[in-house]
């Protein structure tokens, strides 16, 4: 990486928020590195656009997407799926920017998951009054890989489940900069992020959207 998280001397320090088996948030983890990552995800951007994709059901997400990484997430008429190719380009997924897989590395083994070598970043951008309803990732190959998800703009709160939807869901509020790593025993827990709300008076408002940065073993 570029910087070192504990060389500034007002950096929020970062801390371990157990959140559930296998699942934590590592506080201000990936802080020192947010001006590199939007510019990773401008550049990334620039290549293969942010656009808002349909469910298998016919409906339309209220979050845009793109992708980086040797494979992308897409959704369609035809189902979820990952694939190598950008249909909206047809090119090519951008390839991954090496702090997003040494950031996505790092944290996944501060939270125990060491080797952790992500092939797909999806990159979800959150604009006011968007969300992510409960879901689960379960597209992926190996399930013993775990989720890394990194904040960066507006805050969000972030919803966590258990194994079924009707599961009790607990609530945790993110911050730029925070990261959510899960696997093991909560790999396949329902999660989400409640509508995002406008607040003028927060510090990253001039930010105006939420980025999510989603890193997964996919293949």
């Amino acid at each position: 990486m570029t910087g070192d998280l504990f060389d500034d001397a007002c950096a929020p320090t970062p801390w371990v928020q157990v959140i559930g088996d296998d699942a934590v948030i590592l506080r201000h983890f990936a802080i020192e590195w947010v001006g590199e990552l939007l510019e990773g995800i401008a550049n990334i951007e620039a290549l293969s656009p942010f656009r808002r994709q349909q469910t298998p059901g016919g409906f339309w997400m209220s979050v845009s997407m793109s992708n980086c990484g040797s494979f992308g997430w897409i959704s369609d008429r035809k189902g979820y799926r990952y694939a190598a190719v950008d249909p909206v380009t047809g090119n090519l997924w951008p390839a991954m920017p090496a702090l997003f897989y040494q950031v996505a590395a790092a944290a996944a083994e501060q939270a125990g998951f060491k080797g952790f070598m992500p092939d797909a970043c999806l990159i979800n951008r959150y604009e006011i009054g968007t969300k992510m309803s409960l879901h689960q990732d379960k597209d992926e190959q190996d399930m013993s890989q775990p989720i890394v998800s990194v904040s960066l703009g507006l805050p969000a709160v972030f919803m966590f489940g258990g194994e079924r939807r009707q599961d009790p869901v607990q609530r945790f509020p993110l911050l730029q900069g925070d990261v959510v790593v899960w696997g093991g025993r909560s790999r396949l827990n329902f999660h989400g992020v409640m509508p995002l709300k406008a607040d003028l008076n927060e510090p990253n408002a001039q930010v105006g959207v939420r980025y999510n940065l989603t890193f997964r073993k996919a293949c």
